[in-house]
């Protein structure tokens, strides 16, 4: 918590529905009172496309994105419905130490899962064929939320991705699509992408060139995945500058913190 809430703002991917009983992982349905123990930990913003947001259907969904906005943090990617994604443009934007910040989120599925006829946009999306080979990366989709954005004018862009393979190392071939998104959002002016989906750390790359920093995946923050290599994570750190004489801002360092996930019935010595 006291990383966290160092921070001037704080981001998490929340795999999962708050939406009652039965809780657990084969419900994928947490307690409120998760929520508030984010909320108190420093959480401002959650992202919400990711291959859990219909598990429990629309009803799921809808109850999550409430439950997050009464305990004040703010849900990203995913909309009640259809009058709230057209408020919303799709992003989210959040002003922080003077600096706009615009947030998008996208998922490359959702869990082999079909959105409901008519509710197609109601997750942001990175594939046409989202349910099946993920080959077909919905540009038209990506780039009308990018644009979107981009009319707000921000001072820098973040875009929340869930995507990559499971529990998969890092490798050229794996990325497969990954690429062709990346160079995509970067010519819509996105500064930062940050990635999870694969449960397990990939690398960061820092472009010091245009300043941009793409971090594959940050691993899972706390989880209940039994695979190997799960239970190790980071939290990130990003540092943002604004030079307002020169009305630019950047990413201009970052860090992180690696942790760890102590399972039920481990035993840790003092090394």
């Amino acid at each position: 918590a006291s990383i966290l809430a160092d921070a001037d703002l704080t981001v998490l991917n929340l795999e999962g529905n708050i939406c009652g009983e039965p809780y657990g992982s084969e419900t994928t349905s947490a307690p409120r009172e998760l929520l508030d123990g984010l909320r108190h930990a420093g959480v401002d913003l959650i992202q919400t496309a990711n291959s859990c947001a219909i598990n429990n259907g629309l009803i799921g969904m809808s109850a999550t994105l409430q439950a997050i906005r009464s305990a004040g943090m703010e849900p990203i990617g995913s909309f009640t419905n259809q009058n709230e994604l057209q408020e919303s443009g799709g992003y989210t934007i959040t002003e922080v130490q003077g600096i706009k910040v615009a947030f998008v989120a996208f998922t490359k599925g959702l869990g082999g899962r079909g959105m409901p006829a008519g509710n197609e946009n109601l997750v942001n999306l990175l594939y046409e064929d989202y349910a099946t080979e993920y080959k077909k990366v919905d540009k038209a989709k990506i780039e009308r939320i990018l644009k979107n954005v981009a009319n707000e004018d921000p001072d820098l862009t973040v875009a929340l991705v869930h995507w990559g393979s499971e529990f998969s190392e890092y490798s050229e071939e794996s990325s497969g699509t990954q690429r062709t998104i990346i160079s995509l959002m970067k010519k819509q002016g996105v500064d930062v992408i940050l990635g999870t989906h694969p449960h397990v750390v990939h690398p960061i790359v820092y472009d010091e060139t245009d300043s941009t920093l793409v971090a594959y995946s940050l691993g899972d923050f706390f989880g209940d995945g039994s695979r190997g290599g799960t239970n190790y994570s980071i939290i990130l750190d990003i540092e943002i500058t604004k030079d307002a004489n020169a009305g630019i801002t950047r990413v201009t360092n970052y860090s992180y913190t690696p942790i760890y996930t102590v399972r039920e019935g481990e035993a840790i010595g003092n090394k």
